[in-house]
Parts: structure tokens; sequence; C-alpha cells
């Protein structure tokens, strides 16, 4: 502690497991999620169009890739480490398009769960897909600054684990106003353990953890927005429709 300054910086060796822990606990969280859903007989797998299959791929290459980033970097393989982290970033913008094409051909075939509107899964899939990359990017151009980079990418993935809450919070009980304030407060208890850390190496609360808890509240903010903005609500009809 008397080592570290306020700003969060320190050895990064010195609580690389912490992060490593991080990256698996919340990717084992999420393929439980998803898995649990479908064992429960919530989705036919069979039915499920091919880019959904392909999304969820991409999705458990980032969740791979994640894990085997921080495990490089606690093993000093910094050179492959940086190797692989531009491929990332390619698997990100493919993830980020693949979700928004998704979301929308399920409006168009109207496969959207029934406590959601069209304008609302449209704004959900779409302005994730969107912080998503740029929290992940934002990560990259700070990849100097260890401190920031790593937290900036346990924070993207936050973002993305919005689905997996989905997935086991009792949303027809919940209704569309409840849902999404459960679901973020959920996403924010993980960015609290990550505070709860930065607590204990420095006294304070990094700020790249602070930018990732006041993103998770303006991209819920955001959603609930578009979901009564009347031209978004207009376009959601619209693809509804066919058009």
């Amino acid at each position: 502690m008397a080592t570290a300054s306020i700003s969060g910086t320190y050895p990064y060796t010195r609580d690389q497991r912490f992060f490593v822990r991080m990256a698996v606990g919340m990717s084992a969280f999420i393929v439980f999620a998803f898995g649990q859903w479908a064992l429960r007989g919530f989705v036919d797998a069979k039915s499920v169009p091919i880019w959904v299959h392909l999304h969820a791929v991409a999705m458990l290459s980032w969740l791979g890739l994640l894990i085997a980033q921080t495990i490089l970097v606690g093993a000093g393989n910094i050179p492959l480490h940086r190797k692989l982290g531009w491929l990332g970033l390619a698997l990100v913008l493919t993830i980020a398009g693949l979700g928004m094409f998704t979301g929308r051909l399920a409006i168009e075939m109207h496969r959207v769960p029934p406590f959601f509107t069209n304008a609302h899964f449209l704004a959900l899939t779409h302005v994730e897909a969107l912080v998503f990359p740029a929290l992940v990017g934002a990560g990259i151009a700070l990849r100097r600054r260890t401190q920031w980079h790593r937290r900036l990418m346990l924070g993207a993935t936050v973002v993305v684990m919005e689905p997996a809450f989905g997935r086991l919070v009792p949303a027809p009980l919940l209704g569309p106003v409840l849902t999404p304030i459960v679901t973020l407060a959920l996403q924010l208890g993980v960015v609290a353990i990550i505070a709860r850390h930065d607590l204990r190496q420095t006294g304070a609360i990094h700020p790249a953890t602070r930018l990732t808890a006041l993103v998770l509240v303006l991209v819920t903010t955001g959603i609930n927005a578009l979901e009564v903005f009347p031209p978004f609500v207009s376009l959601a009809q619209g693809i509804a429709a066919g058009g």
C-alpha cells in the first residue's frame, strides 16, 4: 500500500493473479448462463439461424482470448500478448458487427423476447455492440498504461455480460422497467469486485474502474431513452414490418 500511488500505479505483477481469476470467473459465468438457458429448453439450437451460432462462436473466442491474454501477461510473454491483441481487435469488431446484424434480423423475423419491445431490443443490441469495441479500443490505445489497459478490457467484457445476466433474472416477472435496472445492478456488482480490489491495492478506486461503472449506467440510460424516442421507435417498427 505504501508503495502504490493514489492513481493506481504499481508493478502489474503484484496482482496479476486477480485479473486472471476475474477473466476466468467472468467467462465461466457467461458460459454457465447461456448453457443453463439451453438446458432448460428455452432455445432450440436446430432452429436458431446460423448467424446466431456465429455470434456465439465469436463471443466464446473473445472469452478464450481474454483468459489467454491475462495468463500470457502473468507468464511474462508480452510479445505474444501484443500480437494476439491486434487479433483481438479484429475479433471484437466482428462481434460488434454480428451483434447488430443478429439484433436487426431478430426483429425482422419476429424472434424478439416477448418481454422486450422491438425498439428496446434494437437499442440493446446496437448500443452494447458499439460500446464494447469502444472500450476495447480505449484499452488498446492505453496498452502502455497497464492499470488502465487491463481494467478497460474487463470493463468491456462486463458490458457484454448483460445478455448472460438477462438469462438468469426472471424478466417476465420483473417486467420491462425493472429488468434493465436489476441487470445493471448485477453488472455494477462485478465492477464493485474490481473496485474493492483497487481499494486494497492503493486505497482508492482506479479511474478506469469508475469509468466502467459510468459507462454501464450511461448504456442502460441510453437504451431506455432510445426505446421511447419516436424516430427510433419508428425505425424499429419499420424493421419489424420488413423494411
